[in-house]
């Protein structure tokens, strides 16, 4: 009967029937291992697929073990789910325990390493904290509050963006387009990582659609999606005096609720989500001021 191989490594001297079953052990192992991280994290195959750009077809046949993934495009799903790629090749079933931990979010396991008492001085996130969510969500006005109330920087993501293309966003689109923009996007997260060890960051929200982007930011960051209704992200867009998401288009509310619904399980990957439909200003600058000091987010 075939058993999952050592430490992950094929032993390449064996005849070549049982070379075939170590193989075909490795492939179920690995699409074990994606559906359990993939259900932990409580994230659909559909939202998988566009995190990674791997198509659903394909994350069907390797959850099933019959999928011959290169390694390049199992780096892309573990980008996307924010695990190393080392553990769905590992031959160690490892315990529960570690298994639970690795399928957790990001807060919850942050909370047990400060429970354990083994919190890095130095984490990958340092003093970084990002808003994050839709347009309308309130990420501008309470980042700005909130970097004051702190005594840290604020910067916003597409102010970076302009700067490292030397002229506005609606410029950038029309020049390069969304790809160039992407580009910009990636280079301009990097340099504030590497430039700004205790910041509070905001971002557009259509950052969750590149993968590598968002995963980049999931590690370097503290996240917080900042939420709203739909109507209260319409009107608040309004509110600010642009008329562009209802102007000329009667499908505008109906297409908001969709964008959000097709996202939504990329914002829920924040560490920490934050509320604000119903509320002042001032009462959800007081709720994020908790979070932060609750999480220990600049600690």
């Amino acid at each position: 009967m075939p058993t999952e191989p050592n430490d992950g490594i094929l032993q390449p001297d064996l005849p070549g029937s049982a070379l075939d079953d170590q193989i075909a052990s490795l492939l179920k192992l690995v699409g074990k291992r994606v559906r359990q991280i993939r259900e932990g994290k409580n994230v659909s195959r559909r939202v998988l697929s566009e995190l990674s750009g791997v198509s659903p077809r394909y994350l069907a046949q390797l959850e099933s073990g019959q999928g011959n993934i290169s390694v390049g495009l199992l780096k892309r799903v573990a980008l996307a789910l924010d695990t190393p790629v080392e553990w769905f090749l590992s031959g160690s079933t490892g315990s529960d325990v570690a298994r639970l931990f690795s399928a957790a979010d990001p807060a919850t396991q942050e909370a047990v390493m400060r429970m354990l008492g083994v919190t890095p001085a130095g984490s990958a996130r340092g003093h970084r904290i990002c808003l994050i969510g839709l347009r309308g969500a309130g990420k501008s006005t309470l980042g700005r509050l909130a970097a004051e109330h702190l005594q840290i920087p604020f910067l916003e993501l597409n102010d970076e963006i302009a700067a490292y293309g030397g002229m506005p966003i609606d410029e950038i689109m029309a020049l390069y387009g969304t790809e160039g923009y992407r580009t910009l996007e990636a280079r301009a997260l990097n340099g504030v990582v590497e430039n700004n060890d205790r910041v509070l960051l905001a971002v557009a929200g259509g950052i969750v659609g590149e993968p590598r982007t968002y995963a980049r930011l999931l590690h370097s960051f503290h996240t917080v999606w900042i939420k709203a209704a739909p109507q209260e992200h319409m009107d608040r867009v309004r509110a600010q005096g642009d008329e562009r998401p209802m102007a000329g288009n009667p499908d505008a509310m109906e297409q908001l609720k969709s964008i959000l619904l097709s996202r939504e399980a990329s914002y829920a990957r924040a560490g920490a989500h934050l509320n604000t439909s119903g509320q002042s200003v001032d009462a959800s600058l007081a709720d994020l001021l908790a979070l932060i000091a609750e999480r220990r987010f600049l600690v």
